[in-house]
């Protein structure tokens, strides 16, 4: 039986697939970038804003965006893009919507987009958010 050559191409490609994603797998490559701890949560906070020194913090459910304060009140929120994590701190521009659970945040950057995150605290953070650069003058 004679295999066609474009079926013998096929199948050495898709062995070649298969190599390359098993030698990623043993290597420990990829994985989920997500935010696993309060450690991480310190180191993106400082790659984001240097020295950002982390007071309170709030991750999300699925562990793909969180907000952290500083001492002074300003907050961060960091969430996943693509693999890596990135972050804003939230400016007066911002706003923040709570509904149950869940807190909708629109940092009016066209290219971060609204981030969607699940906390027990969703309307206190929306508070805090909402307030943000409103000065507190006596």
């Amino acid at each position: 039986m004679i295999l066609p050559p474009l079926l013998i191409q096929s199948a050495g490609s898709l062995a070649a697939i298969l190599a390359l994603a098993a030698l990623a797998r043993w290597l420990k490559l990829g994985g989920h970038p997500g935010l696993s701890d309060e450690a991480m949560l310190r180191r993106a906070a400082d790659e984001v804003a240097d020295g950002f020194e982390v007071a309170d913090a709030a991750m999300s459910g699925d562990r793909g965006a969180a907000l952290v304060r500083d001492p002074e009140g300003r907050i961060m929120l960091i969430r996943l893009h693509g693999s890596r994590h990135v972050g804003r701190v939230l400016t007066p521009l911002a706003s923040a919507r709570a509904s149950g659970n869940t807190l909708e945040i629109d940092c009016r950057e066209p290219r971060f987009g609204v981030t969607r995150l699940e906390l027990e605290d969703a309307e206190a953070w929306a508070a805090a958010i909402n307030a943000v650069g409103r000065g507190h003058d006596a």
